[in-house]
């Protein structure tokens, strides 16, 4: 089941690593598999996707219980 949140938070219970692809799919209305695959897909060319993931997951909150 899909959810939508009206904030940005990292996901708790539908997490790989830190949580940062699931919350931002969820704030997106996407499944999480898709944000998780256009992640790894977008980590092919050249920038610094790895270090945007690092900084969202220190500065987005974790989910509320």
């Amino acid at each position: 089941m899909t959810t939508t949140t009206t904030t940005l938070t990292r996901s708790r219970h539908d997490r790989v690593i830190a949580g940062v692809c699931a919350g931002l799919a969820h704030r997106l209305g996407w499944k999480p598999r898709t944000m998780r695959l256009l992640f790894v897909l977008s980590c092919l060319l050249p920038g610094p996707q790895f270090l945007l993931y690092l900084a969202l997951w220190v500065f987005i909150p974790k989910e509320k219980r």
